[in-house]
């Protein structure tokens, strides 16, 4: 693996690359936020911002959604996907919140992840953008990328999360996370584009997998046809 003086170098490039990273959820509150980033798992954020205004025009805190009933919850978010899980999520979230918390969001990422529905990275996303605690939220995206990149080397998110925060000053948690997010969407895709990569030079993944593909992939240089090629005399 990278080391933290490179890890944080390479920050330092990916986010002046993206300047405007940052969670892409509308929301008001961490109530909202944390209500959002559920319903965000195996769905997009566009779709999730569609869905979200009239949710929580009735559901505007986590006493109203606690008392919802899944079949008034489910028909509102439909389109997330996945919808029975969620609302099920959801309406459990919210009930917890109102009988240990009040049904206020608990700035504490073990009170988060004790709520249905609730994990690691969710609390993270939460934690960071809502509720001022630095949180570095690893999702699929940011898994490829700082794999590929090295600055992490593994495919358990815990671990990644941990490798991260070990090398990064705990007030760039939250950009990080952000910037890895943003990065995976925009540039390092599945099917990367090495191409507009702004730390490619630094890359793993370029140097071990894409720049041997590109060379065995030229075309061998060979004598043009009709071309003679001149022995030199016999002694």
């Amino acid at each position: 693996m990278k080391t933290a003086i490179d890890t944080r170098r390479i920050l330092d490039q990916l986010e002046a690359q993206h300047p405007d990273a940052g969670t892409a959820l509308d929301y008001g509150n961490a109530y909202e936020l944390l209500v959002a980033t559920i319903l965000s798992a195996q769905s997009t954020d566009r779709r999730i911002n569609l869905v979200t205004p009239e949710l929580f025009r009735r559901f505007p805190d986590a006493h109203a959604l606690a008392a919802a009933t899944p079949a008034v919850l489910e028909p509102l978010i439909h389109a997330t996907g996945f919808f029975r899980a969620k609302a099920k999520s959801l309406i459990g979230m919210a009930t917890a919140l109102v009988e240990r918390h009040g049904g206020r969001v608990p700035a504490d990422m073990a009170a988060l992840v004790a709520l249905p529905g609730v994990g690691r990275k969710t609390a993270n996303v939460v934690l960071g953008h809502a509720l001022g605690v630095p949180g570095l939220a690893v999702d699929r995206h940011v898994l490829r990328v700082a794999n590929r990149i090295g600055i992490a080397a593994s495919d358990d998110p815990e671990v990644v999360e941990s490798q991260l925060t070990s090398k990064l000053p705990r007030a760039r948690w939250t950009r990080a996370s952000d910037t890895l997010i943003l990065h995976g969407r925009r540039i390092c895709r599945p099917k990367p584009l090495c191409d507009q990569c702004a730390v490619r030079d630094d890359c793993d993944y370029f140097a071990r997998v894409i720049l041997p593909a590109r060379r065995a992939a030229r075309p061998r240089t060979s004598p043009s046809r009709g071309t003679r090629r001149v022995r030199p005399p016999r002694r």
